[in-house]
């Protein structure tokens, strides 16, 4: 059976019916007109709608005269009104995560605020602990924050997140350069062969595979974008006794169907591939009887790819001669995700920028960098103004 329309014409135009609560408990009654389509109008009820829900659920709430508050309605108004007023953005998204991708989707709709135990939630974080390795760590420190403020402003006795199993967070083994080290990185790479890919593997999150597969015909120099479609990988022949016989390096689809991106170039990439291209066309010239032309935009001077380990192998020599923790290609794409997390930026986003295939697996990403203290956003925006 098909529902019943909200949406009305009148005077020339759609309109819908509208509820508006109060600060005084009330509610006001009215209508609100000048759409074209009725579907417009039903979008405009649609909001109107969420915003009469919320604004109840907030005022019996702050106000206490629901007794029969649910846990879900209880979560939300304590992120929306107290958690985010009094945390930075990074800490706001992570939040955000926690509340509406782990806890709500698993929370049962009619458990209630004063009946929540911690039997009850020892079962909701086992459930959630086995999304990713930090959603339980990450899950009860949340739960234990939002309920003990409940504890204190009255809606409930004790805090029953107290007595719950505790969950290690998953520790990292990625290195994270702070902002001094990553300034001595960038120096000290400037006028070396790898300045190109650490500055893609910085500034677009890519992967060594993907970085080495890229083609100069993937940049967009008008867009000011690169397309990524390929990585080279290493493909194994084995014999009949099981072992090895031979390895290359061919090209591949990228690691998943999320991993086909287009993303945005700074200018000092764009410089600095100009820069490499004048020196291939160097290559060329001096090699061009054994030259490889596959157009890559990181190869040797014979045309052909670096190997996978090239990349990491001069980096740790990078490090070890000016005196910096030894870092990897991973390790940048974390500092990638650094950046986009000081900026504010919403974790699926980030995820579609990094190219993985879940949020859960970028959830990883943030866990691991949410401890750092060093912001390295200011020192990325201004290493290169001049």
């Amino acid at each position: 059976m098909k529902k019943k329309s909200v949406a009305f014409f009148e005077n020339g135009s759609w309109y819908h019916r509208t509820k508006t609560f109060l600060e005084d408990g009330t509610t006001k009654y009215g209508k609100k007109g000048g759409f074209k389509t009725a579907e417009e109008a039903e979008e405009s009820f649609a909001l109107y709608n969420e915003r009469f829900k919320k604004a109840v659920r907030d005022y019996q709430i702050a106000n206490q005269i629901n007794e029969d508050i649910l846990l879900k309605d209880y979560l939300i108004y304590w992120f929306d009104e107290i958690y985010c007023k009094r945390t930075a953005t990074t800490s706001q998204n992570l939040g955000r995560h926690i509340l509406y991708y782990l806890l709500l989707p698993n929370i049962d709709n009619d458990i209630k605020l004063k009946y929540t135990n911690t039997e009850y939630l020892d079962a909701l974080l086992l459930k959630v602990s086995a999304i990713t390795a930090s959603a339980g760590n990450k899950s009860r420190v949340f739960l234990n924050a939002a309920l003990k403020d409940a504890t204190t402003d009255g809606y409930i006795l004790s805090n029953p997140v107290a007595m719950t199993k505790k969950y290690n967070q998953a520790k990292s083994k990625i290195v994270i350069l702070n902002k001094e080290n990553l300034k001595l990185l960038l120096l000290a790479a400037y006028d070396t062969n790898w300045y190109l890919e650490i500055l893609l593997a910085l500034f677009c999150g890519l992967r060594k595979g993907e970085i080495l597969g890229l083609k100069f015909s993937d940049f967009d120099l008008e867009r000011k974008t690169v397309k990524i479609s390929r990585q080279l990988v290493i493909y194994y022949t084995f014999g009949k006794d099981g072992k090895v016989v031979s390895r290359q390096l061919i090209e591949k689809d990228p690691k998943t169907l999320k991993s086909f991106r287009t993303l945005r170039v700074p200018d000092v990439i764009l410089e600095e591939l100009s820069k490499r291209k004048n020196k291939i066309e160097m290559y060329k010239k001096e090699n061009k009887d054994i030259f490889v032309d596959n157009g890559y935009i990181s190869c040797r001077d014979n045309g052909l790819p670096h190997t996978l380990s090239a990349m990491n192998i001069a980096l740790n020599k990078l490090c070890m001669r000016n005196g910096l923790p030894r870092i990897s290609v991973h390790s940048l794409r974390h500092m990638f995700a650094t950046i986009l997390l000081e900026q504010g930026v919403p974790l699926i986003k980030i995820s579609g920028l990094l190219g993985h295939s879940s949020i859960n697996i970028t959830f990883e990403f943030y866990c691991e960098v949410m401890d750092e203290n060093e912001k390295i956003v200011d020192f990325m925006n201004q290493q290169f103004e001049e």
